[in-house]
């Protein structure tokens, strides 16, 4: 069976190689960086299929680190460990790019299954649409871009994956808890308020166009409609 290659990006040395002693084995090879800038530096040579990155780190920080990793146009997929959990952190970790979000102190068996989770969410996404067309906007998913009168704004990985489940059912409603599972691995209270700082900024984004509205459909979930 192929290994999961990992890059792990942890200053904490001790924990960095409790995890590498504790998961390397039959399912997954792990490959060590102690910084943001050490990170980067070994990615070309690894090529691994996911990183795990802390955020709080000397010299160049976790954030820092994928924000250029996705400004050179890798979608290698983006775990982040941090003891910080507010909501704003959170937030800001997906819209660099980061593709999951585990909070200190955690259990070995579920970052196990947390990077299973997301490499199966990722690899079973079906192909995407070349572009939406959004009342007086046009949304392409691929680029992540969203254009209104000529004028380009992009979007963050996670804003983009929450619109385009929008476009594919326009005026039906979209669940709160599938958006939660397929994106976030998990339908807790605190997601929860996350994935609505999300919807927040895509109702600021789409507002030059008042035929659109995301609506908030009591207990279920998210409707965008288009008149």
């Amino acid at each position: 069976m192929r290994k999961i290659k990992v890059l792990l990006v942890e200053d904490e040395e001790i924990l960095a190689s409790i995890i590498k002693d504790t998961l390397e084995g039959e399912e997954f090879q792990i490959e060590l960086a102690f910084n943001g800038q050490e990170g980067l530096e070994k990615l070309p040579d690894i090529n691994p299929d996911i990183i795990v990155t802390d955020i709080m780190m000397p010299g160049m920080d976790g954030f820092t680190m994928v924000k250029k990793i996705r400004e050179n146009g890798l979608a290698v997929p983006v775990l982040f460990l941090s003891a910080r959990s507010s909501t704003n952190d959170v937030v800001e970790g997906f819209e660099l790019g980061g593709n999951d979000y585990l909070k200190k102190p955690f259990g070995m068996a579920e970052l196990a299954i947390r990077i299973k989770a997301l490499l199966n969410r990722i690899n079973s996404q079906p192909a995407k649409q070349d572009v939406y067309e959004i009342g007086n906007y046009k949304f392409d998913p691929v680029t992540q871009n969203l254009f209104f009168a000529g004028n380009k704004q992009a979007l963050s990985n996670r804003e983009s994956e929450i619109l385009k489940r929008f476009c594919d059912h326009i005026n039906q409603v979209v669940s709160t808890q599938d958006i939660l599972l397929e994106l976030w691995g998990d339908d807790s209270f605190f997601n929860t308020r996350s994935l609505h700082v999300f919807i927040t900024k895509l109702r600021h984004k789409l507002s030059k166009d008042p035929r659109i509205q995301i609506l908030n459909v009591r207990g279920i979930g998210y409707k965008m409609i288009v008149e």
